[in-house]
């Protein structure tokens, strides 16, 4: 299991919220294994709820942000972006190791 760390700014992180964060972030897991740690950020600013995480592999920092009006919908798309990421990373690994 993934090390998860969740921080609101500006809103209480909910068991709901946490539980969807906790989901969405556990099928990142399963799009690469070598995930230490994810850091995420859910913040509220009037209207616009934001979502924003780091994820540490192996030495390497992937950064995504997401705003949405739903605080749902940000995490979503934030774990979209993130794993749009990481599997763009480990196309570069498997390049590199040719």
């Amino acid at each position: 299991m993934v090390q998860l760390h969740i921080v609101g700014k500006n809103i209480e992180i909910t068991p709901a919220l946490k539980n969807t964060a906790t989901e969405k972030m556990q099928i990142l897991e399963k799009h690469y294994n070598h995930i230490h740690k994810i850091n995420i950020v859910l913040e509220s600013e009037h209207i616009t709820q934001t979502a924003e995480a780091t994820v540490f592999i192996n030495g390497t920092e992937i950064h995504a942000t997401a705003r949405d009006e739903d605080m749902y919908k940000a995490i979503e798309m934030l774990a979209s972006k993130l794993a749009g990421q990481i599997t763009k990373h480990k196309e570069k690994l498997s390049e590199h190791h040719k």
